[in-house]
């Protein structure tokens, strides 16, 4: 959540790939800086992406040099930068990614999948984390195929003279910055939002951090496991007698990397009317607080703290997991008070309906362990597959508890296209998940799957005017 710096390696190719259903793509990463024209992306069909951010050790490295003269900001904005382009609706928005695990290159990631030229910045040898996070193939971590994607990674020491120069020259094309350095690591190396803006006054900075930009807690190291512990997340999770529960995924970081990209897409509006560009300020303990929904108002109204509960709610029932005759397990939730009748009846128990205790989710809650005994009887006599096909009969919200191997064959999943498939010049055909949502007009895609360290840093120099013998002396000076 926190990163370091910038960088190189190679692998290019255009490959057509095909989905799963058989509809013909291509994802085409950049293949040579000969060939200037954008690639065909993977379009999303129209109807009919542990621990977690860390805040990385500040780079070492020699004290930033005094500031150059400002760079004017390329003219228009609505620029393209070479075969990088996407087709989808942001096609001609830069965005220089310089952050590491997980939600500010996710946040990335998100716009990426939408046409925007994301160019990822790297510590020339201190790659992001989540190259190496979790499972690998040949050596290559499966993770960062999924979250650099749609991107251009380059190499780049921030720390060094010769890299803050390049930054802030990259910096005045582009229309977005998104960092989660600890506050104050870009100001000690002359790349604040002085000399930033500087560079580039329309220029949107998306500043993701554990803790925020102010505050006791501001200069923490911080993980989005933090976030799930403080924000009252782990509170509420697990057995009402069994200690607090953490996911056992990113999940503070996601929703930190949703909401960042909601942030930029409205700064960016904002400049629209201004003119000028902005500074997003993003505490990932704030977004997740946010989903766990009104607790803050409930305790300042009525000192209520809400409990854990399992799977059960305090506000409906039944709501709760269930296990059939053939051992699968299935998820009943019944918030509606109609749901809640259909439940009973095509469980035999339609006498409960007349309780008085019936008429309300919180009534209900309060007899969860009668409902549960009428629920959980009747789907422990019944098969799985007879249950659904019952609560579907009845229409009544049920569903398995899935797995990823669930998920991969499951044909909604498939009809949605929410896992599908691109080809990778490293590792051959690739499945994950698709783009988030589906565009009628303007469909976004995926490009290409992550690529290797500092792939494209010598093409993405050279588009900044810069010659071979300047490219090779930041080389030199160990910038690159």
């Amino acid at each position: 959540m926190t990163p370091a710096a910038p960088s190189g390696s190679a692998g290019d190719g255009s490959v057509p790939g095909r989905s799963p259903q058989g509809a013909e793509r291509t994802t085409a990463p950049p293949s040579g800086p000969e060939n200037r024209s954008a690639p065909e992306e993977t379009p999303r069909r129209a109807p009919g992406p542990t621990e977690t951010t860390p805040a990385p050790a500040e780079a070492t490295g020699p004290e930033p040099a005094s500031a150059p003269a400002p760079v004017n900001a390329r003219p228009g904005h609505g620029h393209a930068h070479g075969r990088s382009q996407g087709q989808g609706p942001l096609r001609g928005l830069r965005v220089l990614d310089l952050a590491t695990l997980f939600a500010g290159p996710l946040a990335a990631t998100l716009l990426g999948d939408f046409g925007a030229d994301v160019v990822k910045v790297e510590h020339p040898t201190l790659p992001d984390p989540s190259r190496g996070h979790g499972p690998a193939k040949d050596g290559i971590g499966l993770w960062w195929k999924l979250l650099g994607r749609n991107k251009r990674t380059i190499t780049l020491d921030l720390s060094t003279p010769g890299g803050r120069d390049t930054l802030l020259r990259l910096a005045a094309t582009a229309d977005v910055v998104v960092e989660n350095f600890r506050p104050g690591t870009l100001e000690k190396w002359g790349l604040g939002w002085p000399e930033l803006s500087a560079a580039n006054p329309r220029l949107i900075l998306a500043r993701v951090t554990a803790f925020g930009q102010q505050g006791p807690y501001a200069h923490r190291p911080g993980f989005g496991t933090l976030a799930e512990a403080m924000s009252g997340f782990a509170a509420v999770t697990g057995e009402p007698e069994g200690p607090p529960t953490l996911p056992p995924f990113g999940l503070a970081d996601s929703i930190a990397a949703l909401t960042c990209a909601y942030a930029v897409m409205t700064a960016l509006a904002g400049r629209d009317r201004t003119g000028h560009g902005q500074v997003v300020d993003l505490a990932i303990i704030e977004p997740i607080l946010t989903v766990l929904g009104p607790q803050p108002l409930w305790y300042d109204q009525l000192g209520h703290v809400q409990p854990r509960t399992g799977n059960r709610s305090a506000n409906n029932a039944p709501r709760n997991t269930y296990r059939s005759a053939d051992g699968r397990w299935l998820a009943v939730s019944a918030s509606a008070q109609s749901i809640a009748e259909r439940v009973m009846r095509l469980v035999g128990r339609p006498e409960l309906i007349g309780e008085p205790w019936f008429a309300t989710g919180a009534g209900r809650a309060r007899h969860a362990d009668v409902i549960d005994d009428a629920v959980g009887g009747w789907i422990a006599r019944h098969k799985a597959e007879e249950v659904v096909c019952a609560f579907e009969d009845a229409e009544a919200a049920v569903a398995p508890v899935y797995d990823v191997r669930d998920v991969m064959t499951d044909p909604q999943f498939a009809a949605l296209d929410t896992v599908t498939e691109v080809e990778d010049p490293e590792l051959g055909p690739l499945r994950m998940q698709n783009i988030l949502f589906r565009l009628s007009e303007t469909p976004g895609g995926i490009r290409w799957a992550g690529r290797p360290h500092g792939a494209d840093t010598t093409e993405v120099l050279a588009e900044l005017g810069l010659t071979g013998a300047e490219i090779t002396a930041l080389r030199t000076e160990g910038a690159l």
